[in-house]
């Protein structure tokens, strides 16, 4: 259950669980619940398993190794904004990912329409929980805020080079939207 999402009645005592293709086991469906500001130094760890690729991938861009002293405060103002929605998911209790978006109201101009939409600006899972739907319900978490703030729309970019992260957001409906290119000079 999302944040969003009204009040059910109390859950049975084993949580839901995710049929895994294959007949293998099933597995425990993810959990996602709203992070909130004392929650800013585990987005910094959790953080830390998209900023590897990052950095790996584009040493040029990112710096390596871990900045969680920097970057939880960082955090702590985001989460302390009031057009930031952000969650965490879990998987058997324990934080496996979270997700960071901001509400965009945008009013029209000369060129363009009035519109509000939200933007998902991190999305990280770690990657021993790739493929149990964790950062399908971390998006979907995001959509449902978004559209009870009554946004059209979801935004996200992702690095070129990162083609999981671009396969997923494929298969999860996104579709280009325009591209941003580089030239060094």
């Amino acid at each position: 259950m999302t944040s969003t999402e009204p009040a059910s009645p109390p859950a049975p005592s084993s949580p839901p669980q995710h049929v895994s293709p294959g007949g293998e086991e099933p597995r425990p469906a993810p959990e996602v619940r709203p992070a909130s500001i004392r929650d800013a130094a585990l987005l910094a760890r959790l953080n830390d398993f998209v900023h590897s690729v990052h950095a790996r991938d584009r040493p040029d861009v990112f710096r390596s190794g871990a900045a969680h002293a920097e970057l939880v405060p960082i955090f702590e103002t985001h989460l302390a904004r009031e057009d930031v929605r952000a969650f965490v998911a879990l998987l058997a209790g324990r934080p496996v990912g979270y997700a960071l978006a901001v509400i965009a109201d945008r009013p029209g101009d000369a060129l363009t329409r009035p519109r509000t939409f939200v933007i998902l600006e991190h999305l990280a899972v770690d990657p021993r929980a790739a493929r149990t739907g964790v950062a399908t319900a971390l998006v979907e978490a995001v959509c449902t805020a978004g559209g009870q703030e009554g946004c059209s729309s979801l935004l996200t970019d992702v690095w070129d080079f990162n083609a999981d992260a671009r396969a997923f957001y494929e298969a999860a409906g996104f579709t280009p939207m325009r591209h941003i290119l580089e030239r060094p000079i």
